[in-house]
């Protein structure tokens, strides 16, 4: 392990939770002495200058996604595998040139398929080697799976972002399954991961609730507006999270509603930490945020998004979350009761020790 590798990290690019999700691995790896290169969206530039200024950033889209205002998400994006199909082969052969071109030891991509290369060590995170299908069409889900099995064996290896045995976050989406065998659970991932916040006072003494509104629009801006008209006559004041670094000075007020377009993770963490209730969309990295800040929330799944469906259902199950459809929040909307949270020091625990081993491995390879 004394020799420093020049490591490309390439984030997925339909929202910030895979880009957010990667700074505890470009941290720990750089901390050890490793060149640590971020290809990426335009869009999340700003989010990563922010977050880890100083770092050699790589122009590199990938597949964007175009959402409907009225079909479910997973119709929508059936209509767009061929352009999906597209985007894997070219960002593959693109991947050559960057690797010739910056010398590239080891690529780490986050659910980005193409990014495989035989001549160097690759790794492909992923949160859910069964891609869940809607419930009419889940006697299809085995194509799905042996679809993503022959993706993740091209990469050396695969870390999942969760724990294995029955305490975990993913449920079947990774658990319950044949798992190829370069695959290796790392622990959950969070750029607060490294943080303690369990002595974090609420020093300002103001009350207020919060809502992390992640995501693609248009379905972001369609909560927002749901949630502004909801509360904004509504006491604490509710302070709302948009997750668009470009916009990151938008900030706007509408009665007892405050929104930032984007607070770095420190302000972040501090909004977290000191509300009294939390709404938050069921994205994965989201929920990883919540439980490495000891906090449970009201989910709301993106409509459509079966993945996001099936972790609300699945956590609260467990009575770790509460969720709520969209369609469901209407005038007589009650923040639920406050659950336990004290499950998340064994996840938080564990992880840390599931996290070295599987980057160790990746050096060691």
């Amino acid at each position: 392990m004394d020799k420093k590798y020049k490591i490309l990290v390439c984030p997925l690019g339909w929202g910030l939770g895979h880009a957010g999700r990667m700074i505890p691995v470009i941290t720990w790896l750089r901390d050890r002495g490793h060149h640590i290169l971020i290809g990426a969206e335009d869009k999340h530039f700003a989010f990563f200058n922010s977050e880890l200024p100083g770092y050699d950033l790589i122009k590199f889209p990938g597949f964007k996604p175009v959402y409907s205002r009225f079909l479910p998400a997973y119709t929508v994006l059936f209509f767009q595998i061929p352009l999906l199909l597209y985007h894997i082969v070219h960002e593959h052969f693109k991947l050559k040139k960057i690797i010739r071109d910056n010398s590239i030891d080891i690529l780490i991509s986050d659910n980005r398929f193409g990014l495989w290369n035989k001549n160097i060590r690759t790794v492909y995170v992923t949160h859910m080697p069964l891609i869940p299908f809607p419930r009419l069409f889940r006697c299809f889900e085995f194509i799905g799976i042996w679809l993503h099995r022959a993706i993740i064996r091209k990469y050396t290896l695969c870390f999942i972002p969760d724990l294995p045995g029955s305490i975990n976050l993913t449920g079947r989406l990774s658990h319950g399954l044949r798992l190829p065998d370069n695959t290796k659970f790392i622990g959950i991932l969070s750029r607060f991961m490294s943080q303690d916040p369990v002595n974090m006072k609420n020093a300002s003494g103001v009350r207020h609730n919060c809502a992390i509104i992640s995501g693609p629009p248009p379905q972001n801006g369609i909560l927002r507006k749901k949630l502004t008209l909801l509360l904004q006559n509504r006491q604490p004041k509710t302070i709302i999270l948009g997750g668009k670094p470009d916009n990151s000075s938008e900030m706007t007020k509408s009665g007892n509603i405050i929104y930032y377009g984007h607070l770095s993770s420190g302000p972040m963490k501090e909004v977290i930490l000191q509300s009294e209730n939390i709404i938050a969309r069921a994205g994965y990295s989201t929920i990883m945020d919540l439980v490495c800040l000891r906090k449970s929330a009201l989910l709301i799944p993106t409509p459509g998004q079966t993945e996001q469906e099936y972790l609300s259902a699945y956590l609260s199950d467990r009575n770790w979350f509460s969720y709520i459809s969209q369609k469901n929040i209407n005038n007589d909307f009650k923040f639920p009761d406050l659950l336990p949270t004290e499950w998340s020091d064994d996840l938080i625990a564990r992880s840390r020790m599931f996290f070295e081993k599987a980057l160790n491995e990746l050096l060691d390879k």
